[in-house]
């Protein structure tokens, strides 16, 4: 890689303070739109990934399936979508951002919708791992895209406002959930919550009429001709290093989240023995946490740089996952009061993600370096939740067997030694 490429470039003076939404009120007109288009995009696609530990109760309640075969649901999407978004990668170089957006969102609605006729486990299966293709490749698109409109000074920021977008869809699923599980039984409950996936099917048909990528990737992407979206690229000599670092940091933060993700409302229904409302009420909670986390995570990775930022969240999350996790029978209220920082925690470390990936690779090969990466993490971090599985039918119990997702954020810390600090470089 062009040194130039990655070495930060020094802010210049600024005459008057920073105001909140500066990161938006400095884009241009495509930029505002393609921010839009991207949160939507990541919103829904969190909405519809959701759905799944949300109804796991259920789901294996209908199919009499064990804990290990319910966390295996989880593990396939994200198995597959590492798939979908090494994939998104390649299609971002080759075809463009805006493009891949509109067939990432479109796989997993179509896919997420079939999810709720599935007549047995296998099929149930099936159709969740083909929504992962879409899931996973939706992400790479819409950070990249709005991090290459947005100013360098404020790209942390604008990138983590996109990131915000999973706390936003995940609130929605929730209160969804709560809505669609009180008005119908256990056993139609969860398909009408996959049908509700169908959603995003409008937000494509803007995508299509209102978003472009900037001028001068479009320019760079069809002047570099058949070497654009190169998997042997990001692993040649001056990348390789960034390309291990990278994956390895992926996988640690994933590995760590996706264990809270899938297993908390089993958790809390089963471990707290908390009802539906009770559930999604703790969820709120932990979910605001998530909301703020992404955002003051997006100022911090502009202000302290995106490594120390994300250490700093990593080490928290180990602290606020073991101490959640662990709380005491009967002390359901200090477990809701642990669920704000927690949320803020896991979803802190991730403001950065979008747009370090970003500057760690020239724009030639930016969507296959920022898809592979991510998205590898996702395959090997997408393990964590079917181990927690198995071992939850052991002595451990479910609360003490989530205490493996910590390990991940421990494995996040060591691998950003090992990468360089890019805040504030140019994209070219």
């Amino acid at each position: 890689m062009d040194k130039a490429t990655i070495d930060p470039v020094e802010p210049k003076a600024q005459d008057t303070a920073d105001r909140p939404f500066d990161w938006f009120r400095t884009m241009s007109g495509k930029g505002r739109r393609a921010f839009l288009g991207a949160f939507g995009g990541y919103g829904l696609d969190s909405y519809d990934f959701q759905v799944l530990p949300l109804a796991l109760g259920a789901i294996a309640s209908y199919f009499a399936i064990s804990t290990g075969e319910a966390g295996l649901l989880t593990t396939v999407t994200l198995v597959v979508s590492a798939l979908g978004g090494a994939l998104a990668g390649i299609l971002c170089d080759k075809i463009g951002r805006v493009r891949t957006l509109q067939v990432t969102v479109a796989t997993y609605t179509i896919f997420t919708v079939l999810c709720g006729f599935a007549p047995n486990f296998e099929t149930l299966l099936v159709f969740r791992a083909f929504q992962g293709l879409g899931f996973g490749g939706e992400w790479a698109a819409g950070a990249i895209l709005v991090a290459e409109y947005a100013k360098p000074k404020y790209r942390g920021r604008a990138v983590a406002y996109v990131q915000s977008a999973w706390a936003v869809g995940w609130g929605l699923a929730v209160l969804v959930y709560t809505i669609v599980f009180q008005v119908f039984s256990e056993d139609i409950a969860w398909r009408v919550l996959f049908w509700t996936g169908a959603m995003p099917a409008l937000l494509i048909i803007w995508v299509r009429r209102h978003v472009t990528d900037t001028e001068a990737v479009t320019a760079k992407r069809e002047s570099a001709g058949k070497q654009r979206g190169s998997f042997r690229a990001i692993f040649r000599r001056d990348l390789l290093r960034t390309t291990f670092f990278a994956s390895l940091l992926a996988t640690g933060v994933q590995g760590g989240y996706y264990t809270l993700a899938s297993w908390l409302p089993t958790y809390l229904k089963k471990s707290r023995e908390l009802d539906v409302v009770g559930t999604g009420g703790y969820l709120f909670i932990l979910i605001s946490g998530a909301f703020m986390g992404y955002v003051s995570g997006g100022i911090l990775a502009d202000k302290l740089g995106r490594k120390r930022t994300m250490q700093l969240f990593a080490s928290l999350s180990v602290v606020f996952m073991v101490c959640y996790t662990q709380v005491p029978d009967g002390a359901n209220t200090l477990v809701m009061l642990l669920g704000f920082p927690l949320g803020f925690c896991t979803s802190a470390i991730f403001s950065g993600f979008g747009s370090f990936l970003s500057e760690l690779y020239p724009s030639e090969y930016r969507g296959t370096g920022q898809g592979f990466t991510y998205n590898f993490g996702r395959a090997l971090g997408a393990v964590f939740p079917t181990i927690v599985g198995f071992m939850a039918s052991t002595a451990l119990g479910l609360g003490g067997a989530m205490i493996f997702g910590a390990v991940g954020y421990v494995i996040a810390v060591i691998a950003l030694f090992g990468l360089p600090e890019t805040a504030g470089i140019e994209l070219k």
